[in-house]
């Protein structure tokens, strides 16, 4: 038996001839940049994060990076940012002129903790940059009162969790209403990625808030820096060149459509991955309680990683590392070697990502779970 890391074919073949037939309108339309295709996705996406804007840019990073440069944030600020991140969410950062601060996450849930929180704040700290990793959210409640403690600006980068949902922390919310992932902060950024759980047949990334005025100047960062609603050639910022563009556009409306549903099935393959490897006594990384996760990922933390992988390859088994080394140790961040966030550290050296997708069957999940066990076992 052989099982990919990821496949990404599969879900596609049902939906290619849809994909064709908007194609070949847009292809009539010449609108290929910007448009109503464009536009009716952001709509779509902004209802389904339940925020009242979206804003389509190329890709994740760029959509922190304009989300830290529409807030004015930039040189001589400073921003938290999880050390167990991927390294994007740092560089977004420092391409403002501000200076990420990896804090360190909680040892279990690999996440964000107020008490990681509070111990990288100093008096230039400008905002909080929480990572709903894995698909699994930060709640509300573990950043929120310390954001507003310090009147921080709070934009989650939630590129790893389309569609999932924790408890909210605003007191006048109903008892079962939950907070969607990219909604509670100022700000939500999102990657479309073809790895991601939404993800194009390219690159592209958006925004969400509440805030029309932030979204705006977004939007008109991402285009040149442009006036909304005067002269093509009007510049009021300076800005860049970050547009989604019409064709990916249409294809991730169209998978949105079916994002609950692949979501529901990442779900349940997760629960079977669950009880196969509590069987064999092997720790899964899992979503803080309340929390329904997106589950971009299925990563458990092993011993003798190196050689478990190894052992797995030759049984067939794709995997990969979400992520090998934490970002304070980033030869390109790593300027105080002396910096040491232990759980951080100690995760990187355990984690292992697993296949996983909407369509593993129960069996190839019980192959990898058996062979994982045997190869720790052979350690």
């Amino acid at each position: 038996m052989r099982i990919p890391f990821n496949d990404l074919a599969t879900p596609h073949a049902s939906i290619v001839e849809d994909v064709v037939a908007e194609v070949r309108a847009l292809a009539g339309s010449s609108r290929f940049i910007g448009g109503p295709a464009v536009e009716a996705f952001e709509q779509d996406f902004a209802a389904y994060c339940r925020t009242t804007h979206a804003v389509g840019v190329a890709n994740g990073t760029d959509a922190i990076e304009l989300t830290l440069r529409a807030l004015g944030i930039g040189g001589g600020d400073e921003v938290l940012v999880p050390a167990n991140t991927f390294i994007a969410t740092a560089s977004a950062v420092a391409a403002t002129g501000a200076t990420p601060v990896f804090v360190d996450v909680d040892p279990v849930s690999l996440l964000v903790t107020p008490a990681s929180l509070e111990a990288g704040k100093t008096e230039r700290t400008a905002a909080v940059i929480p990572v709903h990793l894995y698909g699994h959210m930060v709640p509300p409640a573990d950043v929120l009162p310390f954001a507003a403690k310090y009147g921080l600006a709070v934009i989650e980068d939630s590129a790893q969790a389309h569609g999932a949902n924790a408890p909210a922390a605003a007191q006048n919310e109903a008892l079962d209403e939950k907070a969607r992932a990219g909604s509670y902060g100022v700000a939500g950024t999102f990657s479309f990625y073809p790895g991601k759980n939404l993800g194009a047949w390219g690159d592209g990334g958006a925004v969400v808030t509440d805030d029309a005025q932030l979204a705006s100047r977004i939007r008109s960062l991402a285009n040149h820096g442009r006036s909304e609603g005067t002269d093509h050639y009007e510049h009021r910022y300076i800005g860049r060149n970050s547009r989604l563009d019409a064709l990916q556009a249409t294809i991730l409306r169209r998978k949105l459509a079916d994002l609950d549903s692949a979501t529901g099935q990442r779900r349940r393959v997760a629960s079977v991955y669950a009880e196969a490897l509590a069987a064999h006594g092997i720790p899964l990384v899992a979503p803080l309680p309340g929390v329904d996760s997106a589950w971009h990922l299925l990563v458990a933390r092993v011993p003798g990683r190196e050689t478990v992988r190894r052992l797995l390859d030759e049984a067939g088994i794709g995997t990969g590392v979400h992520y090998p080394v934490p970002c304070h140790r980033q030869h390109a961040y790593a300027t105080d070697q002396t910096v040491s966030l232990p759980a951080a550290e100690q995760v990187a050296a355990e984690i292992l990502s697993l296949p996983f997708f909407p369509h593993l069957r129960d069996e190839e999940v019980a192959y990898v779970a058996d062979h994982l066990a045997k190869a720790i076992t052979a350690l």
